[in-house]
Order: C-alpha cells, then structure tokens, then sequence
C-alpha cells in the first residue's frame, strides 16, 4: 500500500494582521492603511498595486518595519516588530532583509563594489570579494565595480543596488518601484532577478508596482484601494491587472467627486 505523502504548506516569511498606520495632521489622526491583512510565503514573489494615494508605500514601510504599525501586528520570519527593540529590527533588516528603491540608496562616494560589500561591513563581516563580484558580474556591471554612482546612468545605480541584495541573500526583499525609472532592457534585469531571488525555497520578494507588467510576472497580486485590501490575483495576465487597476482607480475618483 502506498502512502500519500504530505507536503507543509511554505514557511510565511512576512504577515500583517489587521494592521492600521495613521499619521498625525494638524489637530487629527488621518488613518492611512484599514486593518490590513495578508502573508506572502517562501518562494513567492507578491506585487502591491492600486491608486495613486492607496496606501502601497506606506504598507510597505510598515511591512519592512521601517514605519511602526498604529495597530495590529506586523511579523517578519515569524517574529513580531513591535517585540523587537531597534537594535534587534536594525540587525534582522541588517541581515535577513533587503530593500531595493527606486531612489538606489547608494552611497555616493562609494563605489560599486564597496556599496555592494556595505552590508556586511555593518555587520562587521568580511566582505566576500567571491560573491560581491559575482553579483555584479550576474546584472552586467563588472566594468564598473570601481566606479562611483556619480558616473553611472540610473539604470546602472538600480543594478548596483541589486547586486548588493543577491550578495547579501536576505530572505524577504521588499522592492519600491524598482523598475519605474529604468530602460526596457535594465528593467527586464532587475525583474529577472528578482525573480530568482523570490523563487529560492527560503525567500521571498514583496514588490510596489504601477506596471501590469510587472505586476504580470509576479505569483500573485494584491490590490490596494484608499488604504484597504480589496482584491488579489493569482498568476495574473497583465491585461487582467491593467483592467481591474483601472476600475479601481475610476472608482477612487468617483467616490472623492
């Protein structure tokens, strides 16, 4: 007789239960995410999409435990933020987190390869050269592993911010905008990449996107409308994500009419 064997559904790496982020204006709490829930697991690459104003950066800077959640619970490889003391959330997102922003965060009077090796000088780990050039060698830019980001298009500084990821393999990436401002050919890079990080059995990748086409290449998509989550697609045809992007962004214009 032969016995079925059964499969653990993958580790959540990153989960948020019913959280609220309210910033204070003026004389009043203006509540900004609605009690949002959601977990993207290992071996997932999951985009965040909606409206301008809906809430996506916002959810990822809490998310990312860049921004403390007003309420609810925010857990990142199963340790909630709000237990964690700032030199605890500066180590995990030292170490197991990697972030990958439109604005590349380089530092400017490093080069290449040193913003690449800064990671794990802040951990007070050698750098290894092996894999820091590796890294550089997998998006292209072996070339310029000496050159600073003041020489080098935006396209090559989103790259470099890249490469630092795969070097440091952090387990959850959380991505904003990370091909908004590139070429066709960077952009087809970096979401490559990503992919591959995302599609390891012990990462994941959490990535901000305006682009159905991106959007398209991810496992699954969720959608964001004036703060609440309102929808989610699993592998998702680009013409399907532009579709429903656009009815929400009618409706959002409708309700502030």
């Amino acid at each position: 007789m032969q016995t079925e064997q059964i499969t653990a559904p993958p580790t959540v790496l990153v989960e948020a239960v019913n959280v609220t982020k309210s910033y204070r204006a003026g004389a009043r709490d203006v509540e900004i995410l609605h009690g949002v829930s959601l977990e993207v697991r290992a071996g997932e690459m999951c985009a965040v999409m909606g409206p301008s104003g809906s809430g996506k950066s916002t959810l990822l800077y809490t998310l990312a435990g860049l921004e403390a959640p007003t309420t609810g619970v925010v857990s990142l490889l199963g340790r909630q933020t709000r237990d964690l003391s700032r030199s605890q959330l500066a180590k995990l997102r030292r170490t197991d987190v990697g972030f990958v922003f439109q604005s590349y965060n380089l530092v400017p009077t490093l080069t290449a390869y040193e913003n690449v090796a800064l990671p794990f000088r802040l951990r007070g780990v050698r750098p290894p050269a092996d894999q820091i050039r590796a890294s550089l060698e997998t998006v292209g830019l072996t070339k310029l592993a000496g050159s600073r980001p003041v020489v080098m298009s935006g396209g090559e500084q989103q790259r470099v911010a890249l490469a630092r990821v795969i070097a440091a393999r952090p387990r959850i990436v959380f991505a904003d905008e990370p091909t908004g401002a590139l070429d066709t050919h960077s952009g087809a890079v970096v979401l490559n990449e990503l992919r591959a990080i995302a599609h390891q059995a012990d990462q994941c990748v959490l990535a901000v996107t305006h682009d159905p086409l991106v959007a398209a290449k991810c496992d699954r998509v969720l959608f964001l409308r004036d703060g609440y989550l309102v929808h989610e697609l699993v592998q998702p045809e680009a013409s399907e994500v532009a579709e429903l992007l656009a009815d929400l962004g009618n409706t959002q214009e409708e309700a502030a009419a």
